[in-house]
């Protein structure tokens, strides 16, 4: 689907393949991990450190059952990704990530959007779930602005497995948000 974004240029999505995971992985480090993360207002750099995804864990989302990524490209480049997968009567939206240089200029908003509208399309789906790391209140406070509800409902984040990054404090927890589309 062609969306336009604030600039009057069109977004693209498309379902991810295992070829784009390189391109993938290097967005998602570059939103999240890092001094390039810096740039944008997702960073978690102050919390967590290493990794934040590798190829297998992205080829895993793009070959499991019931799920997408997809990958959102402008004048044919790579510039944000998000992954949709059905659960029941829900979605659940994770790994999203927008170039740091180009948060805060709307594209977020378009994309999310987008994937609440495939994933109701896709799936009939009537809410959209997501786990956020609950220190993350800036994070937290956009996606309520966007309609998704915090629920308290607490998931241990997964200290010791450095597939998920190295934790700089002792108190990070994913936080269930759920909104209905």
């Amino acid at each position: 689907m062609d969306t336009a974004t604030p600039d009057s240029a069109r977004l693209t999505f498309r379902d991810a393949t295992e070829a784009d995971a390189p391109a993938l992985v290097a967005l998602i480090e570059s939103a999240y991990r890092g001094d390039s993360s810096r740039t944008g207002w997702t960073t978690e750099a102050d919390i967590l450190q290493g990794q934040r995804t590798d190829e297998q864990g992205v080829r895993d989302v793009i070959d499991a059952p019931a799920s997408r990524l997809l990958a959102v490209e402008r004048g044919g480049e790579l510039v944000a990704c998000c992954q949709l997968e059905h659960r029941g009567d829900a979605a659940y939206f994770g790994m999203f990530a927008v170039r740091p240089g180009l948060q805060g200029g709307g594209l977020g908003k378009l994309i999310i959007a987008e994937a609440e509208r495939a994933a109701k399309e896709s799936w009939g789906v009537g809410e959209m779930h997501m786990t956020v790391i609950s220190v993350r209140d800036d994070l937290i406070a956009w996606y309520e602005r966007r309609g998704y509800r915090r629920t308290g409902a607490l998931t241990p984040f997964p200290y010791g497995d450095e597939r998920f990054g190295i934790p700089q404090r002792d108190d990070l927890a994913f936080e269930l948000l759920v909104k209905n589309i």
